[in-house]
């Protein structure tokens, strides 16, 4: 039995709860304790290839540099769980770091005037996603790769094919310092402080009606509308997080490896590779962002392991590959089940 509450994007079909989405407590799609243990698994393998890891210096570094891939997969599970995908997160990153060194040319005033118009670049880049997507029923496939194409295309026009510029040190300190002086921690990195902040926004967006009408749009969009709910806007407002989400990724980003045309490479498919791995079904309608934001963890954490390993760094996009298929398969089943 379903029941209804108004809200501003509609009727909010029930759905299951969990931490922060559809998450469920056992094994099936949407529950996280398969990625927990895995989680679990490589954190007590990367504790024996390097015994300091666990001190906690050495742990907040590994989650700083964790950061922003979090960040980016909490993003992409908004719209991954309304049954759509943005691959142009990988280009706006790059986009974004590219255009930060050109406004900003070294110059610390010119710091957050520079901030707040990325954020505002992401905001418009997921805005233009979610109208074409929604309005112009375009496949959201379609959509974001067109945008990917389009943001590459502009970036190297723009610059010529070799990045200009410089960052601050004030727009680099996101990624690279913290709050210094802290007890048994030395430094509390700002990179953990924004994820953490991102980390609520996310889990209590999911646990508001928002999030309950996003679910419903992803498990049966048909339905979602039969009862109200305004599912364009949904979709829209799930694109917006997106682009906000790789904005933010991005700030981080350049303050980590300062200014490339790699940057922010391949970073869609990582991120979707997260999430999948967190149990989020593609497709949408199960999966919670706290187990997307696991996905993530976990993923960066086997990321370790096989540099601790020597593996080499190639093999990445080859696991990245057999995890999306596995997920998949994983998933078909569970349905059918």
């Amino acid at each position: 039995m379903s029941t209804q509450l108004a809200t501003p994007t509609g009727s909010a079909p029930a759905v299951p709860s969990g931490l922060g989405g559809g998450g469920r407590s056992g094994w099936g799609a949407g529950s996280i304790r398969p990625v927990l243990i895995i989680l679990v698994l490589l954190l007590i393998a990367v504790g024996i290839r390097q015994p300091d890891f666990y001190d906690p210096p050495v742990l907040l570094a590994f989650l700083k540099r964790a950061a922003p891939l979090i960040i980016l997969a909490a993003g992409q599970y908004f719209v991954i769980v309304a049954g759509d995908f943005d691959l142009s997160v990988g280009s706006l990153v790059t986009a974004e770091v590219v255009i930060a060194a050109r406004l900003i040319d070294g110059d610390p005033a010119a710091t957050w005037p520079v901030i707040v118009l990325l954020l505002g670049f992401g905001l418009l880049i997921g805005l233009v996603n979610g109208l074409v997507t929604t309005l112009l029923q375009v496949p959201s496939f379609i959509t974001t790769l067109g945008m990917y194409l389009v943001l590459v295309g502009a970036v190297y026009t723009w610059t010529g094919g070799s990045p200009r510029g410089a960052l601050s040190e004030e727009f680099r300190q996101f990624g690279r310092r913290g709050i210094d002086g802290v007890p048994v921690l030395g430094q509390l990195p700002y990179a953990v402080l924004v994820l953490a902040g991102v980390a609520v926004l996310a889990v209590l967006a999911m646990r508001s009606d928002f999030g309950k009408v996003l679910l419903a749009v992803g498990d049966n969009p048909r339905a979602a509308r039969v009862t109200g709910a305004r599912t364009a806007r949904v979709r829209t407002i799930a694109f917006l997080a997106s682009g906000l989400a790789a904005a933010v990724a991005a700030i981080l980003l350049g303050g980590f490896g300062g200014v490339s045309f790699q940057v922010g490479q391949g970073l869609e498919f990582t991120a979707i590779t997260a999430v999948v791995l967190g149990g989020v079904v593609l497709g949408g309608g199960r999966g919670s962002v706290a187990g997307a934001m696991l996905g993530a963890l976990t993923l960066q954490t086997l990321l370790t392991l096989l540099n601790l390993l020597g593996v080499s760094g190639a093999l990445s996009s080859a696991v990245q590959g057999l995890i999306i298929l596995a997920a998949v398969a994983v998933g078909t089943l569970r349905r059918r089940t």
